[in-house]
């Protein structure tokens, strides 16, 4: 199951922070087939985190009310579109599934009329960050043009205000254009720092040390967030030594036995 993100004396790269109960609800569920889950297993999940049931309860009513969830039987299930579309997200990222780049490069100019609010022109740009565009000036976002055709999902395309093209060449250095449209060794970096967390922690969940349960879980939820974040680049631009693959293999295995210590605990809980 996943959730919503070096050497065992390696201090953890992820922060400890207290979570809320509406965090901790909203990343078991993101991380869960079919975005459901019965309510026993959801308070069990926001207990290892010292959350009472009465306050995830009502978290969860909130959330109802608010239009995120929506109670089915026993349980709850993410019904709200933007944060199916998370999941989504998330899921592409974990995949890393690319097509074969031909050099070509997506082009969205933002802006070209004056009849845009300040509304639109965020959620614009929030909606080209999350389909994994970087801004080269304002206005100007471009990406490699490598990703399958139900991930390149353009929601932008109806305003009159916004210009989208595929362009076949680029002036310039390919590559040195990726590291102006993203932060990459920023990525680079935490990327390794998640890799020095998950070694010591996944060894403790194959002893079946269900004491790391909410470690994990923060580790998990931050390396899916990191992995959603990721610009999915053509090998050829990404820098020497990029730590996807290796991101995305150590994951599998520490994700592998985060589930099965869960749901063990999922076990042992089935029936509060």
């Amino acid at each position: 199951m996943a959730v919503d993100s070096g050497s065992d004396a390696a201090g953890p790269s992820v922060s400890l922070q207290r979570l809320t109960a509406r965090s901790v609800l909203l990343s078991v569920l993101l991380g869960t087939d079919g975005a459901w889950l019965p309510t026993p297993l959801l308070l069990s999940t926001t207990a290892l985190f010292g959350i009472a049931d009465g306050t995830s309860r009502t978290a969860l009513s909130r959330m109802s009310a608010a239009g995120e969830v929506e109670a089915t039987g026993r349980g709850y299930r993410i019904v709200s579109g933007d944060l199916l579309a998370r999941q989504h997200r998330q899921a592409t990222g974990r995949s890393g599934e690319r097509r074969t780049w031909d050099g070509s490069w997506r082009q969205v100019i933002v802006g070209v009329g004056e009849r845009r609010s300040a509304g639109d022109r965020a959620a614009t740009r929030t909606a080209l960050g999350t389909a994994r565009f970087g801004e080269l000036r304002e206005g100007v976002w471009l990406r490699p043009d490598n990703l399958a055709p139900s991930e390149a999902v353009e929601p932008w395309a109806d305003s009159p205000d916004t210009l989208s093209a595929t362009v076949a060449r680029i002036d310039g250095d390919d590559a040195e254009l990726a590291t102006r449209l993203w932060d990459l060794d920023g990525w680079a970096g935490q990327a390794a720092g998640l890799i020095g967390d998950m070694t010591p922690m996944t060894r403790r969940l194959e002893r079946g040390d269900a004491e790391a349960l909410a470690e994990s879980f923060m580790i998990n939820a931050a390396v899916l967030r990191l992995l959603a974040a990721d610009p999915l680049l053509p090998d050829r631009l990404a820098p020497t030594r990029w730590p996807g693959h290796r991101l995305r293999d150590d994951y599998e295995r520490f994700d592998a036995a985060f589930r099965h210590v869960i749901t063990e605990h999922f076990a042992r809980h089935a029936d509060r």
